[in-house]
């Protein structure tokens, strides 16, 4: 199979590569950038500059796809129930905890003390224990689970949590058993320290590192295996695709756009399946084209901007450009 294409790499379409969009998108020749696109099972065309596409770096809130699809599985099998109350698994939270259940979490529906107040009730670094000792001292919930959307890191600890309490296994290893080695990304852990990095991965500032928590982040990946995970998905590889893409619905049935981990968006009438990550000095995002097998990875490791969203909207506009004419059987 040919390898990867690098540097000045074209989209199919128009005639414009990746750098000249990422240019377009406001984003200098020496910012640490690595831009992918792949469609199904053709190879991936890169852009790099600064980091290279088997660069680890930190995936911030991507890792929350990964921490559904772990749930995902083991809801399948019968091991979580993703309607029973959150405290079954995780018995040191407070009696909120058993109007709480993981489906709340899964869709940020669970009503849990703000993240800021969450971390400024930490007592140490952020890691899941430490997430964990915080939510226990909240003895009531700021409002009524199912009512409302608002986005929570802190659930997503939790998910982690009790996943790993449910099958008995680390969150890394398990993940590394079920996700990473099945679908051959051998660059992408869990990473829960002791150091802030692990070895070889892009570093991030050191007046900020990455936190050490788990599920709501903690995954290090590299750009080739995060189109790898866009394939997977949008093939249905691990058989939860469906479920991954079901949307949240508040109590009275109201849908979210919000999924398994995932955001449910369009772009000019399309179906967009997409979610950033982000940390001091960092800015990742991961967009899928489900319908036409389209997928497309951004990381940033010196980008404190939202530039990301404005050159992953070029790249969907270029991309279904390129699909339309070949539809209409014309040349682009």
């Amino acid at each position: 199979m040919a390898g990867p294409a690098r540097g000045a790499a074209r989209v199919p379409g128009q005639g414009l590569t990746v750098e000249r969009l990422a240019r377009r998108a406001g984003y200098g020749g020496e910012e640490p950038l690595v831009v992918g696109v792949q469609r199904d099972r053709e190879p991936p065309v890169f852009h790099a500059q600064g980091l290279t596409p088997a660069t680890p770096v930190y995936a911030a809130s991507l890792s929350k796809q990964m921490t559904a699809a772990l749930v995902a599985l083991l809801a399948q099998e019968g091991v979580l129930d993703v309607d029973g109350p959150l405290r079954e698994h995780l018995p040191e939270l407070p009696a909120w905890a058993d109007g709480v259940s993981l489906r709340h979490l899964l869709h940020h529906l669970a009503a849990l003390p703000a993240d800021s107040l969450v971390d400024a009730a930490l007592t140490g670094d952020r890691t899941s224990q430490g997430v964990l000792r915080a939510l226990t001292g909240f003895a009531a919930l700021p409002g009524v689970p199912g009512t409302a959307y608002a986005y929570s890191n802190a659930g997503y600890v939790c998910l982690a949590a009790a996943a790993e309490r449910a099958a008995g296994r680390p969150l890394p290893e398990l993940a590394q058993d079920r996700l990473f080695a099945p679908l051959s990304m051998p660059g992408t852990r869990f990473w829960p320290g002791p150091a802030a990095a692990p070895p070889g991965a892009a570093p991030l500032s050191p007046r900020h590192p990455a936190p050490l928590s788990l599920g709501d982040g903690g995954v290090w990946s590299t750009a080739a295996d995060l189109l790898r995970w866009g394939q997977a998905v949008n093939a249905d590889e691990l058989g939860v695709s469906e479920l991954l893409h079901t949307p949240g619905r508040l109590a009275d049935g109201t849908r979210t756009g919000y999924a398994w981990g995932v955001g449910l968006r369009t772009h000019a009438g399309h179906r967009v399946h997409r979610h950033g990550g982000g940390w001091p000095g960092l800015r990742a995002l991961h967009a899928r084209l489900p319908d036409a097998g389209w997928s497309i990875v951004l990381l940033a490791t010196a980008d404190d901007t939202e530039r990301r969203g404005e050159l992953v909207s070029l790249l969907l506009d270029e991309l279904l450009d390129e699909g339309a004419a070949a539809a209409a059987g014309t040349c682009p």
